[in-house]
Order: structure tokens, then sequence, then C-alpha cells
């Protein structure tokens, strides 16, 4: 298992992102994904979280090709969007 210090920050930073769209997206993956996630996986996902909004909206909507530092199984995982849930 991952650093708990830094899996609480990488929470914190993927539900404030500053948007609806990224909020959900960000925090909807980690939240499905996170308890399975070693340290490659989060030091894949701390990067991410390091990049502009539009530009992780459009690597996971498919409108831009993902960069080669973030293509593979996760981002895979991340495309699907089947961990968004928006509360009613």
């Amino acid at each position: 298992m991952a650093d708990a210090y830094r899996m609480n920050r990488a929470k914190f930073r993927s539900w404030h992102r500053g948007t609806r769209e990224a909020d959900y997206t960000m925090g909807g993956f980690f939240d499905r994904y996170h308890a399975s996630w070693g340290e490659a996986e989060l030091a894949w996902f701390e990067a991410l979280l390091d990049e502009e909004d539009v530009d992780i909206l459009a690597w996971v909507f498919g409108s831009e090709a993902v960069p080669e530092r973030f293509a593979g199984e996760l981002m895979e995982l991340m495309q699907r969007l089947d961990y968004v849930e928006i509360p009613r």
C-alpha cells in the first residue's frame, strides 16, 4: 500500500480541481481505484494531478492523444468513465 499521507493529499487534490467535471473525473477515479494502488500507481496519479484539467479531460474523453507517459492500464480505466457518480 502506498504512503497514507500521499494518498490523503492525492484524494484532496483530485476532488478540488476547480471545475465540477474535473472533480468528478479525478475524484471519482481516485475513490474507485486507490485502494489497490501501490507506489507506481500513486506516482502516476500524482504526476497526472500536476497536469492542467483541460488536458486531462481531453485525454480522458478522447479528443486528444494521451501522452506516452500517461498511456497504459490506468488511463484506460480512467477513459471508461464508469466510476463517475453525480449526486442529485
